[in-house]
């Protein structure tokens, strides 16, 4: 996987100038910042007007940092590791969520998406290397169990839950959460299919916080 930032096809000005205002906070914050949150759209949806009090009640007092970007595929979030974003950090725990633009943007597979993810992991072992990692398994997308991309996710999250070593990688997988006894989705949840509603949110941050909490202690 060769790291890229994202370009045209995705995004405008608006992908690169968040990345130096994240560069300016890491900065800012750099002794401050015990919690990484790194992944996509979902990651960067805490953000939202309507997620910022669930922000504030789960993940401030944790002093998190969201390192989410809309659009991001695992090439992108290799590139921001590689281009300051943790540049001088030691957070206590870092959150990985990424892989569903991979699946999709252009159907990667399977293989390839997880390789990348692989690859940060690495990326982030090597840099922090006193830093705990949750490892995320992509959340369900599409409506029901058949839907071909959500059977890519699936496919996926089989092997990057090889990577976890019950240690220093700790895998949460929480798709269960999002669906019903026959695998359909809850568009209370995820309206869209693919993006979590704000009781997504709460339901995503009651199941993390407890294991962050661990990390933390």
């Amino acid at each position: 996987m060769t790291p890229e930032a994202q370009t045209s096809e995705y995004v405008d000005e608006w992908w690169m100038l968040r990345h130096q205002a994240k560069l300016e906070e890491v900065e800012r914050r750099k002794d401050s910042i015990d919690l990484l949150m790194i992944g996509d759209s979902i990651t960067q949806g805490w953000e939202d007007e309507e997620n910022l009090g669930l922000w504030q009640e789960y993940f401030e007092p944790r002093r998190a940092l969201n390192l989410g970007y809309s659009g991001d595929r695992t090439e992108q979030v290799l590139w921001r590791l590689l281009n300051g974003e943790i540049d001088g950090l030691a957070p206590k725990v870092a959150v990985l969520l990424i892989g569903t633009n991979n699946t999709g943007h252009r159907q990667d597979p399977a293989k390839e998406t997880a390789a990348g993810v692989h690859a940060i992991l690495r990326e982030l072992q090597a840099r922090m290397p006193k830093t705990s990692i949750v490892l995320q398994a992509i959340f369900p997308c599409g409506a029901s169990l058949d839907d071909p991309l959500r059977q890519l996710n699936a496919e996926i999250n089989d092997i990057i839950a090889t990577y976890a070593d019950g240690e220093v990688v700790r895998l949460l997988d929480i798709g269960h959460k999002f669906v019903d006894d026959a695998g359909r989705l809850d568009t209370d949840l995820m309206p869209d299919l693919l993006h979590l509603s704000p009781a997504g949110y709460r339901i995503w941050a009651e199941r993390l916080v407890p294991l962050v909490d661990e990390l933390l202690a």
